[in-house]
């Protein structure tokens, strides 16, 4: 079984990129809604969450853990490799930036969350790979409510993303990458806005391909599959959101956090 926990409803990105490659997988996700959002919190209090996020989807079986946040991969990816040693926990930074990297000839751009971009954990991983590149980074912490409220294509999102984004589009850009899993929710306005040249690089897909060449045994197929998805806070309209973008009726399971 494979799981999968975020701040909220944006790793459901990294569960949709999950099911196109393998459908019938066991799976169990966690958004800690109740908790949300991570990118404006402490580096101590982002690990405190993602350990107890964790225990909550190892307990259900999880063989291998995707930290869906970039925030959690960003600050907290440490912590639960020294709490849980005998899980594997494949963040979305690394897998992403080795795609950006392939994609580039002289620059990335990244946004994310203040967390994210503050750490400057993805101007690492690049550098490391080819110090050559040019990193340019910009939070863009407007984008997860956005996206939390379902307002996809509303205007106020693209006039937040012309805000955000138009000091990126005139850097000329090899590749951009979306430094947060909500952010996919917005690729398709984010691709207009930057034009076709830009490589968009979406952290969602990349670490399940990553996940997937590392532990492919974790993906084995059932028909009975056992699928669980969980929230720490939920109501109608995250079951509304997330039936939407996974594209099937959710029922979600209600948790508390430890």
């Amino acid at each position: 079984m494979i799981g999968l926990f975020d701040s909220g409803v944006g790793g459901l990105t990294v569960v949709k990129a999950l099911l196109e490659k393998r459908p019938l997988v066991d799976f169990v996700y966690l958004g800690d809604t109740a908790r949300f959002p991570y990118g404006n919190k402490s580096k101590e209090t982002v690990e405190r969450y993602a350990i107890e996020d964790a225990k909550y989807v190892i307990d259900q079986g999880a063989e291998i853990v995707i930290v869906a946040c970039n925030t959690a991969s960003s600050l907290a990816i440490d912590a639960l490799r020294s709490a849980y040693p005998d899980t594997p926990f494949i963040g979305v930074i690394e897998p992403a930036a080795q795609l950006a990297v392939k994609a580039s000839r002289n620059s990335v751009g990244v946004i994310g969350t203040r967390a994210t971009v503050g750490s400057k954990i993805y101007e690492k991983y690049i550098h490391h790979l080819n110090p050559k590149l040019s990193v340019m980074q910009k939070a863009c912490p407007l984008f997860v409510p956005l996206v939390e409220e379902g307002l996809f294509n509303d205007q106020i999102t693209k006039i937040i993303a012309r805000r955000y984004l138009t000091s990126l589009r005139q850097a000329n850009l090899d590749a951009l990458i979306l430094g947060c899993t909500h952010y996919p929710f917005l690729k398709s306005l984010i691709q207009r806005f930057m034009g076709k040249k830009v490589k968009v690089i979406d952290s969602a897909q990349a670490v399940v391909d990553k996940a997937l060449e590392n532990y492919p045994m974790a993906f084995a197929e059932s028909p009975d599959s056992k699928q669980l998805i969980a929230f720490t806070d939920t109501s109608s309209h995250i079951d509304k959101l997330s039936s939407e973008w996974l594209g099937r009726p959710i029922k979600s399971v209600l948790v508390k956090p430890d």
